[in-house]
């Protein structure tokens, strides 16, 4: 259930976070370390949300972990198929961050945030 907000004037609104995590989704395809950031506001901010952005944050921490399971496996595996992997991982979240952002700027929910693809399956 949503705690209540009343009484406390938000800086940033709960779009504007599930936003933010996006951003630094994008941001961690440099530096790594912002996703790891994105994924825990994501992890802090979903239980005090509505349904729909709880849903974009479902789909972004889901996107993190799956996305470690790409880096870790094409790491392991980098002297067989491994380069292929994380060539697969990266497209893979990228297309991840790109139809959750657009869903989320038609204040959509992400329709299947548990799913191992692109959320809408």
């Amino acid at each position: 259930m949503p705690k209540s907000n009343q009484g406390k004037k938000q800086i940033v609104d709960d779009r504007g976070l599930a936003l933010a995590v996006y951003i630094l989704y994008f941001v961690g395809y440099l530096t790594g370390i912002t996703s790891l950031i994105g994924a825990i506001i994501a992890y802090l901010q979903a239980p005090s949300t509505e349904a729909a952005i709880r849903s974009h944050y479902a789909f972004q921490i889901r996107t993190f972990w799956i996305g470690l399971l790409y880096l870790v496996g094409g790491v392991i595996l980098i002297h067989t198929i491994g380069g292929v992997i994380l060539f697969w991982g990266f497209v893979w979240s990228l297309i991840r961050n790109i139809k959750g952002i657009l869903a989320l700027n038609r204040n959509e929910p992400i329709t299947n945030p548990e799913s191992w693809l692109f959320g809408d399956e």
